[in-house]
């Protein structure tokens, strides 16, 4: 993939709706001095760096009315969040954290009680910033009652749409983004409703940041449409990927991997049309319900996620979702699925949590995860295989959406190692591997050699053991059997998994596990397991070996 390779390659993040997530009254009126509840962030970095999370997209912070896509200062935080000391010192704890920031940049519109909106609201006609607002007319009235109306976003007459081709405008912006990097040493932007935002003003932005900072990221709000017309060299660097947001949970509801495979190959596959570009992927965010109320079965939560941070693009976890906490819209309103949370109320040891802790570091150590090319295996509808491969590595990620465990087969490789589970994979004629019910692998190509040499299958010896003291195996018997299926002579079936050593006295020992059943593991001597029995007067195989 031909890109900066600079920190966002790497990036983790974890997106915050800061007024929700602080507790933040409704209103700013409801505050008329400022509460430091911003510091709440720094209480929440050891839990961020157990994810190995190393960069926090935050929500509106700036000034606002309301729910704070409705501006009012563009260089104060919002006073229910405290001042611009309290959000110097989180700034600085994110930073010590090796944790980059990125913040909500509302650039399309603000709100009613904007600064500059005041003026016009008190002088009409005359005042000095009558044109800094679109669509201005003084000849009609505003549905507010003011003897002037103004473009609204969306028809939102409470959110005043910014006249960004009037320079003083895009000067006091590009100042006020100035003063967040040069103060607060800022990474990034998120440009909310980029599509409705005139592209000669993103050309302003990245020449204005580059300029200071090349690395500083520049990431667009685009719901529909060709990412690339604003992902590109000349304006942004990347937008959200709300084209596999709903394919990452449409997929599993309905059993059709086929349609989340169709998205990622048009955008990453051999001849996708965005290979170039860095796209911002999530399953939920502060506009949406959460995962755990879309998917329709909760087990699936696991394959999303691991879905999320194996595919191309950059990960994001929307706080509170990696405990699966459900909410929903209700008449319009966003209020429950940007809650107060406090860490207090979850366990450490969840599950969910625990799994996506272990995707984080997953990522983090894989460059074939972050840097990798796409490549689809196998698709069906409720199974699917893709790969991901860079320099030395190749890792291929399978996907089970059934009830019950399936057995398939990496026909490249003859070895691998499950990074989800350390479970080491070897066979001759391909790699069979089991994926459990709603369950995923992920298989990695290196593997340590010392560890392969412990686990692949022996040769066979001339020499006798003893697997049991009080019986001598024949050298038919001794014969190490060979990773794959196999049927137990009374009916069961079992996948052997490889062969291991007794730390005691060496002897070869077959690990194997129950198939169609509860999943146990079990272990036995090779000469047990490779031996005969008697039934109904016949000599026949203890373990049968029925194929990969």
């Amino acid at each position: 993939m031909n890109m900066e390779q600079n920190w966002i390659v790497s990036a983790n993040f974890y997106h915050i709706y800061p007024l929700g997530f602080c507790g933040a009254p409704r209103f700013a009126y409801e505050e008329p001095t400022p509460k430091s509840r911003i510091l709440k962030i720094i209480d929440w970095i050891d839990h961020l760096k157990q994810m190995h999370i190393n960069a926090v997209y935050l929500g509106p912070v700036f000034a606002s009315y309301e729910h704070g896509y409705d501006t009012s200062d563009y260089r104060l935080i919002d006073r229910r969040l405290g001042t611009n000391e309290d959000f110097k010192k989180v700034c600085d704890a994110l930073h010590a954290a090796q944790i980059k920031i990125v913040l909500d940049g509302v650039f399309n519109h603000v709100g009613r009680e904007f600064w500059a909106f005041l003026d016009v609201l008190q002088h009409k006609e005359a005042s000095a910033y009558r044109d800094w607002f679109h669509g201005m007319n003084f000849h009609q009235s505003s549905p507010y009652g003011d003897p002037f109306t103004y473009e609204a976003w969306e028809g939102h007459y409470n959110l005043v749409k910014l006249n960004l081709r009037n320079e003083d405008v895009v000067n006091y912006l590009l100042d006020s983004v100035g003063m967040w990097m040069e103060q607060f040493h800022i990474d990034g932007l998120r440009l909310d409703a980029a599509d409705c935002i005139d592209k000669q003003f993103f050309r302003r932005l990245k020449e204005y940041t580059k300029q200071r900072d090349p690395n500083f990221w520049l990431m667009g709000e685009i719901i529909h449409g060709d990412y690339s017309l604003w992902a590109n060299k000349e304006l942004l660097d990347s937008v959200t990927n709300y084209e596999c947001y709903k394919g990452l949970y449409s997929a599993h509801n309905t059993k059709n991997y086929f349609e989340i495979a169709y998205s990622l190959n048009r955008q990453y596959g051999n001849g996708g049309i965005y290979k170039d570009l860095l796209l911002y992927n999530f399953v939920d965010n502060h506009d949406v319900n959460r995962l755990a109320s879309v998917l329709s079965k909760q087990e699936d939560l696991y394959n999303v996620y691991t879905m999320l941070y194996t595919m191309p693009g950059i990960p994001s976890i929307y706080y509170g979702s990696e405990y699966g906490i459900k909410a929903v819209k209700h008449d319009g309103s966003d209020a429950d699925i940007r809650p107060c949370l406090n860490l207090s109320d979850f366990a450490e040891d969840d599950p969910l949590y625990r799994h996506i802790c272990k995707l984080g570091a997953l990522r983090s150590e894989h460059e074939a995860l972050r840097y990798g090319s796409y490549e689809q295996v196998c698709v069906r509808n409720e199974q699917l295989i893709y790969c991901r491969r860079y320099d030395e590595e190749t890792i291929y990620v399978a996907f089970n959406l059934t009830d019950e465990e399936v057995n398939m087969t990496i026909d490249a490789l003859s070895q691998g190692k499950d990074l989800i589970t350390d479970q080491i994979y070897s066979g001759n004629k391909g790699l069979a591997i089991t994926i459990a019910p709603h369950g995923a692998v992920i298989i990695s190509d290196k593997i340590d050699t010392e560890l392969l040499n412990q686990t692949e299958p022996q040769e066979q010896k001339e020499t006798k053991v003893t697997a049991d003291p009080m019986k001598t195996h024949t050298q038919a018997e001794l014969a190490l059997p060979k990773i794959g299926r196999y049927r137990h002579f009374k009916g069961n079936e079992y996948a052997l998994l490889y062969i291991a050593k007794h730390s005691e006295t060496l002897e070869d020992m077959a690990v194997y596990r129950q198939l169609y059943g509860d999943g146990s593991v079990w272990v036995r001597p090779c000469g047990m397991f490779t031996e005969t029995v008697t039934v109904d007067g016949e000599e026949v195989p203890r373990f049968r070996y029925i194929g990969k």
